[in-house]
């Protein structure tokens, strides 16, 4: 009974780090997995470099977007910071 004494505080611990830190991480990888498995031609992204894109066709690994009306890369789907909603200005 007293070994679960000495440990009650590291469990209580434990627990606040799981709900505070780990668990909406979690939530926030989950998120971003869909949105990343939802991206389509013509919606508009925002790399982790910052780029503004509009995407011109998904492949399995990678997506291919247009930075501009002459220029068209390949992007691996990494590096999809966030998909760019209509209410924002981009």
């Amino acid at each position: 009974m007293e070994q679960l004494g000495s440990f009650l505080p590291l469990i209580i611990l434990f627990a606040i780090f799981y709900f505070l830190i780990i668990r909406p991480q979690q939530q926030h990888q989950k998120k971003h997995k869909a949105m990343l498995e939802d991206l389509s031609k013509g919606d508009k992204i925002i790399t982790t470099g910052g780029l503004i894109a509009e995407i011109v066709k998904p492949e399995e690994e990678f997506i291919k977007i247009k930075l501009n009306d002459d220029t068209i890369v390949k992007l691996d789907r990494a590096y999809v910071s966030k998909k760019v909603e209509l209410g924002e200005n981009a």
